[in-house]
């Protein structure tokens, strides 16, 4: 199976015509709004371990989020959303777009090259949002409806539990995996048989303490990986898993 890496909240850079956008809030863009701490530092390290292109942003969510469908109410942040329909207009034709269709590219490409490709989006999630603690390490999204999806990620969250019993991995958290969003735009372009989608969601906790353990952790994520593109996907993604009792997984 072929492999392409996108890192859509890579960084927070604030274009300079939009910076008065942002006059007196960019303690805010410095936040998990503004980008997902860890992601791009992820990604880069999937694709040069496992040989795979890699299609990265560094321009803040707030200015532009590459995740969300043009007209999604929270493609841009208020005060980006309030501007001229021309800003709007060029914040999507310079950032939004050109993303867009690279990744079209590099799926085709690579459906071309292998005959199925695993899409693989990095992102990080903030260990608490309004008071809720969230109650996950690693958070595995796909479409529910794609039996392989589902069974690629059964498999990758068995194989990482396996290895570090003390992971809550849970499938489908924080988010929806068929949210709006890139992923589920491109499944719209492609068959079940040759594209499978997949967000990796890491909480930030694990970025912010750094050191080895952050490096420990991503080399448990992309050696598991590995092992899972080498194998076949389960064609029953219902097929009971050897589960480890101290391992929380979750639907």
């Amino acid at each position: 199976m072929g492999l392409v890496v996108s890192c859509e909240h890579g960084g927070n850079r604030i274009p300079v015509p939009c910076r008065k956008y942002f006059s007196g809030r960019f303690d805010l863009v410095r936040t998990h709004r503004g980008f997902d701490p860890g992601a791009l530092e992820m990604a880069r390290a999937v694709a040069s371990a496992l040989g795979a292109p890699l299609l990265a942003s560094t321009i803040s969510r707030l200015v532009v989020d590459l995740t969300r469908s043009v007209g999604h109410r929270q493609l841009h942040y208020d005060t980006v959303r309030e501007a001229p329909l021309t800003v709007r207009r060029h914040i999507v034709d310079t950032y939004y777009r050109p993303y867009r269709d690279y990744a079209e590219t590099l799926t085709t490409e690579a459906i071309a090259h292998h005959g199925r490709v695993l899409h693989l989006s990095c992102h990080s999630f903030t260990p608490e949002l309004d008071g809720v603690v969230r109650n996950a390490d690693i958070g595995l999204l796909y479409d529910p409806k794609r039996p392989a999806e589902k069974s690629l990620c059964l498999q990758w969250q068995e194989a990482m539990a396996q290895r570090d019993l003390r992971l809550a991995i849970r499938r489908n958290h924080p988010y929806r995996g068929d949210a709006d969003g890139q992923l589920t735009t491109l499944r719209r372009r492609y068959s079940p048989d040759t594209y499978l989608g997949v967000e990796l969601e890491i909480n930030q906790r694990h970025v912010f303490t750094g050191g080895h353990h952050w490096s420990s952790l991503r080399a448990l994520i992309i050696e598991t990986l590995g092992e899972i593109l080498e194998r076949p996907i389960r064609p029953d993604p219902c097929t009971p898993l050897s589960r480890s009792p101290h391992a929380r997984h979750a639907a």
